[in-house]
């Protein structure tokens, strides 16, 4: 392959968009269109080697080989600790970086070896249902943005030239569900809901984290593919936000646009249509119909100029035009993959992210020293799936929750496992096996234990994307919240033997619990836990960890409570707009202590909304139990006299802090204008005068978060005088 170092576009000394201008000048029309599918061709006259943009980090390196297994995401947004979000997003692109390093030495350019991730995937979780609803940080769009906000630049490093990684927000826009609808689907929208819940985190993402990527979904909004969308990708991102990189199409939605939506009738109108609107690269291979597009006059060759100049320049800012001690991660070495300090990050993030749902008379933690006998019963007790949810890579080592349990426990400790039953059999086989044909052992081994641990759930073979999810009857998506199968059954038929039982949860998606709500003792939610899930688990239960987590996403009582999985109307959905009691709310969560909160102040308890005001809201939290603990201290603002329908409430602040047994911390809140803010019916970002309620605690101020919890919120009224005054979104 030909390269010559005297070329422009080779000088690292030349400013970046004379390099971009001077390599794109050198490209016959057939050259720049192979540069716009996702297995970008190889310029052989030029020196440029072939690239393929296609490679996940969800949730650690995906689908390359040995990487670290972080939790799932929604498992990571459960911590609700943004610089842990940070830290882990920056061991991903160490790994992915010491990976490609790897794989060019050995000439491998091949899929999923490359430094465009993408991830994160900051759609809202807006029902229960969806498959892929692991992948995201929860319900809430304050919430999601801050830790995608964490996730990007953790991602794409602070270097002042160069990304250590790029990362992609997706999936760009109003896509939650359904999985089996999506490549055909027409999400409708207001532009109250657009702009109040589906578009924020993505305008923090862009804005604040300089996202270098954004990938549109595989439906329509409003009528427009969203990846084709003048509206989404001109009129908002380019024009409104100010976005400088580039966007690329899901795998398959340049051609659900013809095929599916039926937009266009062709190909070549398909691609076309996309890039006139602001789509750079395809992740599929319609683009190719580009030249013929340019032939027929529908999209100008200065267009394709435009988005193959986006395109190199994120492989500029990759250091891949540059000499290879110019870039500082040229040198990361393939030793870091999985190492010693990623495990210890997985464990401790594995950790936070447990939520503690129930504990009974302090059932838990767990007493190592008075226990000589436990059992560990359920489908998931020994499970790599469930570590593992989905979009992962390969870990060397896998910690299930029996193996962690069998570490943890005292050297004359004996634990008895037993599966009991599998995720979701209620049917007798051919052969005659019944579903409940388990049971006797698992009964056998509980008669047999001091205590009994309980691992059920669900798994990623019953959750997920589209075709990921074999055994999912919904095409990925939910077709009930219930424990599947005989789970319940061998809940209760365990329970009622009157051993104390701590029942784990591993799942993507809430569960509708009630039975076990009401009858068992001590819950944990664990999610997809990643590789060192059994270890953190077991750090729970035995009390060398104080949990931490809260629920990032509301889980409900019934199904009942739902509206229409396709109606996309925030109506009567999350807790901002939920008007009935759910089983579990979002930011709850329970310790092993107990925290105080006192002295609630602000600032100033009056303001004018023409000014551009920052109210300060300060809070002491002190840690009035008998173990060391962290404490997720939360912010929600509720609007008393708005002209429009607005939430409940609205999560505006959270800090995770950590105290010692009577150890108390001042926790301060900084209150921007536009957290005040709501948007009206016209989508317009509007604060308005009047009363407003400031509420912080461990929790939000619901009558079932206080149920559940026994604790207090504290609040404070906040006036706004003057003007209504319009503001940038």
């Amino acid at each position: 392959m030909e390269r010559n170092d005297r070329d422009l576009f080779r000088q690292p000394d030349q400013p970046l968009e004379a390099r971009i201008d001077d390599l794109v000048s050198r490209l016959t029309l057939e050259e720049k269109v192979s540069q716009m599918v996702f297995a970008s061709s190889a310029i052989g006259r030029l020196g440029i080697f072939e690239y393929n943009w296609w490679n996940e980090a969800l949730h650690g390196v995906a689908r390359a080989g040995v990487a670290t297994v972080f939790p799932q995401a929604i498992g990571m947004a459960a911590a609700f600790n943004r610089q842990l979000m940070h830290e882990v997003a920056s061991a991903i692109a160490t790994e992915g970086r010491a990976k490609y390093n790897a794989a060019r030495r050995h000439e491998d350019r091949g899929i999923y070896k490359g430094l465009t991730f993408w991830s994160p995937n900051i759609n809202i979780f807006r029902d229960p249902r969806w498959g892929r609803g692991q992948e995201t940080y929860g319900e809430d769009p304050y919430l999601t943005g801050r830790l995608g906000v964490e996730f990007i630049k953790g991602l794409q490093g602070d270097d002042p030239q160069y990304l250590k990684a790029a990362a992609c927000a997706k999936h760009y826009a109003v896509h939650s569900g359904p999985e089996l609808k999506r490549h055909e689907f027409n999400a409708k929208v207001s532009p109250k809901d657009l702009r109040e819940t589906y578009l924020p985190a993505f305008r923090d993402a862009v804005k604040e984290a300089k996202v270098e990527a954004v990938m549109g979904a595989y439906n329509r909004v409003n009528g427009e593919p969203a990846c084709a969308s003048r509206e989404l990708l001109i009129r908002i991102l380019r024009e409104e936000w100010g976005f400088e990189g580039h966007v690329v199409s899901d795998c398959g939605a340049i051609l659900d646009i013809y095929e599916n939506h039926k937009v266009v009738e062709t190909p070549a109108q398909a691609a076309a249509l996309a890039v006139n609107n602001g789509c750079d690269l395809n992740c599929g291979w319609v683009f190719e119909h580009l030249v013929e597009a340019v032939k027929l006059g529908l999209v100008s060759e200065e267009t394709i100029d435009q988005a193959v100049r986006r395109l190199f320049r994120a492989r500029f800012k990759l250091g891949m035009f540059d000499p290879e001690n110019m870039v500082p991660f040229n040198q990361i070495p393939y030793e870091v993959n999985d190492c010693a300090e990623h495990r210890k990050l997985a464990r401790q993030m594995a950790r936070e992210s447990i939520v503690l749902l129930k504990n009974q008379n302090r059932l838990l933690p767990l007493d190592k020293n008075k226990i000589k006998t436990i059992a560990v019963i359920g489908p998931n007790a020994d499970s790599r799936d469930v570590l593992i949810g989905n979009y992962f890579g390969t870990a060397s080592k896998y910690v299930p929750l029996l193996e962690g349990i069998q570490q943890a426990v005292n050297e004359g400790t004996r634990v008895y496992y037993a599966q009991g039953c599998d995720l979701r059999t209620t049917k007798v086989s051919s052969w005659g096996r019944k579903p409940t044909s388990g049971f006797a052992e698992a009964l056998t081994a509980a008669e047999l234990a001091d205590v009994v641990i309980m691992a059920m759930g669900i798994s990623p073979k019953l959750e997920g994307e589209q075709g990921a999810s074999a055994d999912s009857d919904g095409g990925g998506d939910r077709l009930s919240l219930d424990l599947p199968g005989m789970q319940e059954e061998l809940l209760k038929a365990i329970h009622a033997l009157g051993k104390p039982i701590v029942l784990v949860l591993f799942n993507g998606s809430p569960l509708t619990i009630n039975w076990a709500h009401e009858h068992i003792p001590a819950i944990i939610e664990a999610w997809y836990p990643g590789q060192e899930g059994g270890n953190a688990i077991a750090d729970v239960i035995f009390g060398d960890y104080n949990p931490s987590g809260r629920l990032p996403v509301t889980f409900v009582k019934s199904m009942d409570q739902l509206p229409a999985f396709e109606d996309y109307s925030m109506e009567n959905r999350t807790y901002r707009y939920m008007k009935d009691a759910p089983l579990y709310p979002f930011g709850y969560g329970l310790s092993y202590t107990t925290f105080e909160y006192a002295d609630l102040t602000l600032d100033q308890s009056k303001v004018d909304a023409e000014s551009d005001f920052t109210v300060k809201v300060s809070v002491s939290v002190t840690n009035t139990g008998e173990l060391s603990g962290a404490e997720v201290v939360q912010l929600y603002v509720k609007d008393q006299e708005a002209s429009v329908r607005v939430p409940n409430w609205e999560l505006r602040g959270f800090e995770k802090i950590t105290l010692r047994p009577g150890e108390s911390k001042r926790v301060e809140f900084t209150l921007p204008r536009r957290h005040l803010a709501l948007i009206d019916n016209d989508g317009r970002c509007v604060l308005e005068p009047g009363k407003f309620t400031i509420y912080v605690g461990g929790r939000q101020p619901d009558a079932r978060s206080a149920e559940l919890t026994g604790s207090q919120v504290l609040q404070a009224e906040l006036t706004v005088t003057g003007n209504q005054v319009e503001l940038e979104y």
